[in-house]
């Protein structure tokens, strides 16, 4: 008979994983199957590394297989670790709020760093991803540049303990890089080092967890939209008609069928410039109200119009975000604002929306 990869799933279907009533075909933990002439190996998945049934349910699929194939076949079984497809990713994360702008140089991070800790200001317990794997720059906005986080064995797995600072959590590729070194990535390696961040972040008990994404559309996205139930997205953009242009195409990603992840609303940031000496005086450098009109043309939420001012340039470059700080009633107002128009859309979002699926890759 002809031996190919449905064959040895058609007969692992008769091996039960102890405990449950599903077959290992059924649970998915029956991956990566390889036929070359008379070799056939494959991958079991378990949901945890020290897994008891390993060894007998390894042993029940040799069985079987031989049974019905005969022992003429040379047969590798390759047990896994943690099943990732299984095990629930961030299971004390209430919301996933992904950060995304269509194009780089609007301000993305310097909202989702005062975004988060607007939000974490309302009582709430706030995590932050830097997800812009190639230019991270949250560890600076936070004045933790040469923080290192620890690392710590939970139940035979190593877990990063994220950097705690100004009530938000927060993980960047940049605290295990040096600052002043390039990042040579493929699109491969960069997802993997992402999801680890994600996976082996111990985060805990999280009402939300901000995710700061690279500009444009990327594998970045596709990682991240396969490996977490993204709750909703934030785009940012200026008022400025390039930046406008790309911003319909982040919305048209996320909203499109093979994603859909709910977009909660557009922010507008350098909405106008107010010179200090002058503060009832706005001049608008980069158009008017672009922002806004794209969003209601759009049929989206304006979450909020973000000025231009120097103290939002100088928390940034300090490591003491403007959100943190007291001094600037103005943009503090601006940032509240946005945080709790954001809560108010999640809310919303959450009683007449179904919960967001993971994207899954599907398997030929």
């Amino acid at each position: 008979m002809a031996v190919i990869p449905k064959t040895i799933t058609d007969i692992l279907q008769n091996v039960i994983y102890p405990g449950s009533s599903e077959s290992v075909v059924k649970l998915d933990m029956v991956q990566e199957i390889r036929i070359a002439g008379s070799r056939i190996s494959f991958t079991l998945v378990f949901q945890r590394d020290n897994d008891l049934n390993i060894q007998a349910v390894s042993e029940a699929c040799a069985r079987e297989i031989e049974k019905v194939l005969g022992l003429e076949y040379d047969l590798t079984i390759t047990p896994k670790g943690i099943h990732r497809m299984q095990a629930p990713v961030l299971p004390g994360v209430k919301n996933i709020i992904a950060i995304a702008s269509g194009k780089g140089g609007v301000g993305k991070s310097t909202v989702a760093v005062n975004l988060a800790i607007a939000m974490a200001k309302t009582g709430a317990k706030v995590g932050l991803i830097d997800a812009d794997i190639f230019g991270p720059s949250i560890p600076k906005m936070f004045g933790e540049e040469a923080a290192h986080p620890l690392i710590e064995d939970i139940e035979g797995r190593e877990m990063i303990i994220p950097i705690e600072k100004y009530g938000v959590k927060i993980l960047s590729i940049g605290f295990f890089s040096n600052q002043e070194t390039a990042l040579i990535w493929r699109g491969p390696v960069a997802s993997n080092a992402l999801k680890q961040m994600i996976i082996q972040g111990l985060w805990g008990e999280l009402d939300y967890i901000l995710i700061d994404l690279p500009p444009g559309t990327s594998d970045i996205h596709l990682t991240v939209v396969q490996t977490l139930p993204v709750t909703g997205s934030v785009i940012v953009t200026t008022p400025q008609d390039v930046a406008l242009a790309d911003v319909i195409k982040g919305v048209s990603m996320f909203q499109s069928k093979s994603i859909d992840v709910p977009v909660l609303g557009i922010v507008e940031n350098m909405s106008w410039f107010t010179p200090a000496e002058l503060p009832e005086n706005k001049y608008y450098i980069f158009g008017k109200d672009g922002g806004k009109n794209l969003a209601e043309k759009m049929g989206i939420p304006l979450l909020g119009q973000i000025p231009i001012v120097m103290s939002i340039r100088e928390g940034g470059d300090s490591g003491i975000p403007v959100a943190w700080k007291d001094d600037d009633a103005v943009v503090g107002n601006a940032f509240a604002e946005l945080a709790a128009n954001v809560i108010q859309q999640l809310e919303y979002r959450n009683e007449n929306l179904k919960p967001t699926e993971r994207v899954r890759v599907k398997k030929r």
